[in-house]
């Protein structure tokens, strides 16, 4: 027989598949059941955001983030809180853990340990937190789309911005998001609509940040980017004459660890699409001025394909502790 009402209250910071089968046999055993989230204004990452990740893996529990300040040794006082939140007292508690039976018992409710020792899990809020990255196979994707590290390439035309993003995803068995700005060109190509628009570059560093974020929930510790909304900002200079606050806006919404631009010492080839041989140069110093004038690290990888990739598989590397998963880049 199941159980009415499930509870299961905890800090889930982040999430973990540990946390996952704590809910999943609360939401097995009981006709309804409630996660109690417990925030506070110092943690590393925001309630808030923790409840709608909580939401989006069990779909059918009550998320209720709660403002934790209270003595978390004083059963008692959990006790009476959580009734008052619940407007009465759960049926059972699940957690994994001793302090279980006592709080359960001030609530005259029946205490469910599941999997305390690790054993079906073996993973733990602190260990996920000393190093998520060195956890990822116990975390749900969007949970990794907070944690996952982005480094996005970047050049003026025909500079092989695509082919090194392509290639460096494949090495680090990660996902990589390709330009959405050429298959825009693509289709503005076939309609025969050769003026550009300020509008379309709004839209356009739009969708290149929303492919960005829905990837990096599919990203194996790194989402490898082929541009994003900063480089859209330069385009718009390109072909407009002047800046974009709107573009702009956008991309300061958008995150990114680490900037490799792709050197123009090597021939430029025309695939149909591209116009701007004329100002590849130029186009190369905007991006090494805008660049230099903001805060995430970045390099100029020059020479040979082969030798661009070593470095970019280094530099990559270099985001990550040395504890931690570090991509295995076979045969650079």
């Amino acid at each position: 027989m199941k159980h009415g009402l499930g509870l299961v209250i905890g800090k889930f910071c982040p999430p973990h598949r540990g946390h996952k089968l704590l809910i999943d046999a609360a939401t097995h055993q009981s006709e309804r059941t409630v996660v109690i989230l417990c925030a506070k204004p110092t943690d590393t990452i925001p309630g808030e955001l923790r409840g709608r990740w909580l939401r989006e893996i069990h779909p059918t529990v009550e998320v209720m983030v709660i403002d934790d300040r209270y003595d978390k040794n004083d059963s008692r006082i959990w006790a009476d809180n959580t009734v008052r939140w619940l407007g009465r007292a759960p049926d059972a508690v699940f957690t994994s853990e001793d302090y279980g039976d006592r709080y359960a018992e001030l609530m005259g409710s029946k205490h469910v340990l599941v999997d305390k020792p690790r054993e079906r899990v073996p993973i733990s809020g602190t260990a996920m937190r000393n190093d998520p990255y060195a956890n990822w196979g116990f975390i749900e994707p969007p949970v990794r789309a907070w944690f996952a590290k982005r480094v996005c390439v970047v050049g003026a035309e025909s500079t092989g911005t695509t082919t090194l993003a392509k290639t460096l995803a494949g090495l680090l068995q990660t996902a990589w998001v390709d330009e959405y700005g050429r298959e825009y060109s693509e289709i503005k190509l076939a309609r025969n609509d050769p003026d550009w628009r300020s509008e379309e570059f709004t839209a356009i560093a739009e969708e290149q940040t929303r492919r960005e974020d829905d990837a990096a929930r599919r990203s194996n510790r790194v989402l490898i980017c082929d541009t994003n909304a900063f480089v859209t900002v330069l385009w718009h200079r390109r072909y407009m004459g002047s800046h974009s606050h709107a573009v702009e806006k956008i991309a300061r919404r958008g995150r990114c660890d680490l900037y490799l631009l792709t050197g123009e010492e090597i021939p430029f080839v025309q695939d149909g699409l591209r116009d701007g041989e004329h100002i590849r140069h130029e186009m190369h110093r905007w991006f090494e001025e805008a660049l230099a004038a903001q805060s995430v690290p970045w390099k100029t990888l020059r020479g040979p394909h082969e030798e661009r990739l070593r470095e970019a598989v280094r530099l990559t590397r270099s985001l990550f502790k040395e504890s931690a998963w570090s991509p295995k880049a076979a045969g650079v």
